[in-house]
This record gives C-alpha cells, sequence and structure tokens, in this order.
C-alpha cells in the first residue's frame, strides 16, 4: 500500500511539473500579452519602451504611450488587429541613428494596424533609406501624426493587398537629397487614402509620390512654399485610379522640375486607369512658368472640373479628356495668396460658379469637407459651390482691400 501510494505521490508531481513547463514556455521569453490587453508605455510604467510593448502583445490589442520623448525606441509590428495611440500629448519617436531591421524607426508587416498622435523624427540609415514608418504589407491606418526630417515619412513596400490610410497628418523636410526618397513613398499596393494632410518642403523627391491601384487624395495641402526644394507635388507614375478632389497644390519657386501633377511617367502598369481632378487650386511660382499636369499618352481616362490655376497653362494641353470649368485666376481672387489662404475674397465673381462634377466608381466627387490648416478637414457650410479647393469665404476680406 505505502508502495502504491509513493507511486501515485511521483505521477502527480510529474504532471504537475510537465504543466508548469507548457505554460512557461521558453523561461528567458517575456509573457505574450492576451487579445485584447491594454499595455501602457512610459518612463513611469513597468513597461518603460514600445521596442518592449511590442515583444509582448500577442495578435491584438492596444499600446497607450504616456507623451513625451523616445529616443532609439524602434519597434516592428507584426500584430493582427493593434491600436496606438499617444495618451496626454505628442508622443516623439526620436531616432537618435537607430533603425528597426535597418529600416526605419517602426517596421509595420501585420494585419489592422491602427496609429494615432505620433511624431516621426530623423530616420535615417546606411542606404539612405530609412522612414518614419516602413509598411511591409497589411492595413495601415496613420491618424495626426507628423513625419519630419526623414529620409522618407513613409515608405511602403509593394504588396497587392495592402491598404495605407492616412488622416490629419503632416510631412515635412523629408528626403535624402537624391531625389530618390520622398515625403510619403507608397509602392504598387491596393488603395492609398490620404485626407486633411498638410505635405510641405520635400528634400528634391515628392511631396507625395504613389503606384498604388487606387489614390484618394481628399482635402489636402501640398504647398512646397518658401524655400521648398519639391520636385513633382504629386506623381502617380503608374497610372491606375486617382481621385484627386478638393486639394491646395502650390509649386515652389525653387523646383527644379516645371511639372505640379505628373501621371503615368513610367508607363501603364494596372488595367484600370482613370485621373480626377475635381475642385483643386493649382498654384504655379515657378518663375520661368511651370506644368500644372503631364500625361503620359495611352488608354486613361481624365476628367478635370472646377480647379482654379493659378499661373499661366491649361490642363487641357496634357492631353484627350474631360475639361469643364476649370479657371486661371490672379492673386487678387484670394484672401492671403502670400501666406497660402486660397479662399475666395468675398466679392469674388467664381463665387457659387462651380458645376457638380457627379459620381465616378460608386465615388461622390462633389466636396463635402474643406482643408483646415495645420492639418485637418471641416463640412462645407456654403450652400453655393465654388471652383477650387475652398468653400468658406472671409467676409472680412475684399477684392478692394487686396489692392
Amino acid at each position: 500500500m505505502a508502495r502504491e501510494q509513493i507511486y501515485r505521490h511521483r505521477t502527480a508531481w510529474i504532471v504537475v511539473l510537465l504543466s508548469l513547463i507548457a505554460a512557461s514556455g521558453n523561461a528567458s521569453e517575456a509573457p505574450l500579452v492576451d487579445k485584447g490587453k491594454i499595455i501602457r508605455v512610459g518612463p513611469s510604467r513597468e513597461v518603460k519602451t514600445l521596442a518592449a510593448a511590442s515583444a509582448l502583445l500577442k495578435e491584438a490589442g492596444t499600446i497607450e504611450v504616456d507623451a513625451g520623448e523616445y529616443r532609439a525606441d524602434v519597434a516592428v509590428w507584426k500584430q493582427n488587429n493593434l491600436t496606438l495611440r499617444a495618451v496626454g500629448g505628442r508622443v516623439k519617436l526620436i531616432a537618435s541613428g537607430a533603425a528597426a531591421e535597418g529600416k526605419g524607426i517602426w517596421v509595420v508587416r501585420g494585419g489592422r494596424i491602427e496609429v494615432d498622435g505620433f511624431d516621426f523624427l530623423d530616420a535615417k540609415v546606411p542606404d539612405r533609406n530609412g522612414a518614419g514608418i516602413r509598411f511591409d504589407r497589411g492595413h495601415l491606418i496613420v491618424r495626426n501624426s507628423a513625419f519630419i526630417n526623414n529620409e522618407n515619412g513613409i515608405l511602403t513596400g509593394g504588396d497587392k493587398d495592402s491598404i495605407l490610410e492616412i488622416e490629419n497628418c503632416e510631412f515635412g523636410n523629408n528626403g535624402s537629397g537624391d531625389g530618390r526618397t520622398h515625403n510619403l513613398y507608397v509602392g504598387s499596393i491596393k488603395r492609398l487614402s490620404v485626407t486633411g494632410s498638410y505635405f510641405h518642403h520635400a528634400r528634391v523627391g515628392h511631396l507625395l509620390k504613389s503606384r498604388a491601384a487606387e489614390n484618394h487624395i481628399f482635402y489636402n495641402r501640398l504647398t512646397d512654399e518658401i524655400g521648398g526644394r519639391a520636385s513633382y507635388e504629386l506623381e502617380f507614375p503608374s497610372g491606375g485610379i486617382a481621385y484627386v478632389v478638393g486639394n491646395v497644390i502650390q509649386q515652389g519657386s525653387q523646383t527644379e522640375n516645371p511639372h505640379i501633377i505628373s501621371y503615368a511617367a513610367e508607363g501603364y502598369k494596372w488595367p484600370d486607369n482613370e485621373l480626377y481632378l475635381i475642385n483643386n487650386t493649382l498654384v504655379d511660382n515657378r518663375p520661368n512658368n511651370g506644368v500644372f499636369l503631364r500625361i503620359k499618352p495611352g488608354n486613361v481616362k481624365v476628367q478635370a472640373i472646377n480647379n482654379l490655376l493659378v499661373g499661366k497653362g491649361k490642363l487641357d494641353s496634357a492631353g484627350p479628356g474631360h475639361y469643364q470649368n476649370n479657371t486661371n485666376v490672379d492673386w487678387g481672387e484670394f484672401v492671403r495668396a502670400q501666406r497660402e489662404d486660397f479662399r475666395l475674397v468675398k466679392d469674388s465673381k467664381l463665387i457659387g460658379k462651380g458645376i457638380n462634377p457627379g459620381i465616378a466608381n460608386g465615388v461622390n466627387l462633389k466636396l463635402v469637407k474643406e482643408y483646415r490648416h495645420p492639418r485637418g478637414t471641416a463640412p462645407i457650410a456654403n450652400p453655393l459651390l465654388n471652383p477650387g479647393a475652398m468653400q468658406s469665404v472671409d467676409q472680412s476680406e475684399s477684392r478692394q482691400k487686396q489692392r
């Protein structure tokens, strides 16, 4: 009997030991956090770095990061459903010479990942292609964030199922100066959406360059301004479908490239190729005159409606298409054009002269919002449709005052 009791006790201890080993896994690794968990990161928190948080979280959850500066805190995000948000103010991620996988401050290749409230600063790598975010694959949504002084603001891979959405962000002073790095550089992904965002002062590269199959560029400000040396302000080098609606797009005076918007310069790489330029304000500050629109000849559908052009030249010189109600205007039509305030003065004869551009592929092309500086959008209160991007009118200004 004593022998049987000893056997049972020994067996029980073996079962317990095996259970503990299975539960713990590799003792040298931090335990992974369960789905839906919230991890709080900050100098006074148990988890002090984003790098540590990225190792802790398994498949899904939320990471809340206390406001402040995080230097050389680079990370790779592979989760399938993840939210990263700043708490209590801005989170400044300063590269300080570090780079995840030699690519940038963050590398993203997961499922659906949302980012809100982060500033990505100073990403540089030996091959001069460092990014604030290197987006390899997945569905990435970036809100209320800034990308400043990186070699690329965001750089994506070419995964054809990937989606990138950008809302209310700023991209400025990015680029290594070689013309191959840009404020935003999007590869051959499924879809790019950019709304309420501010692009300025790219270093020789473009303000926005996208090879995506489908592009929704709504209610943004792409202005190179004083001291800017960007090449194209907006480029779709591979064609595809591009909805460019309600944007202020301005070429700086120091650019070496005369073209403001370029489409399919490298050929038509997608089966569907359509360009819709609707209610944009296009400004040419180049002393020797720029070119508002360049389109490579090919099988492409073009619609350009309700655009205001400041400078010489026409949109229809780019090639065949439907061009309607596009008007060349002088500086006096605007409230403070020298400060990039392109609202019409209250006595402008253009007020209410816009036409309804209709719907294309189920996308409403009529303005419902307008850009609000420094980043964001606001609903349109004016019942009348004006040509150009800006629909609100400053009632305190008039053409007479501008003189």
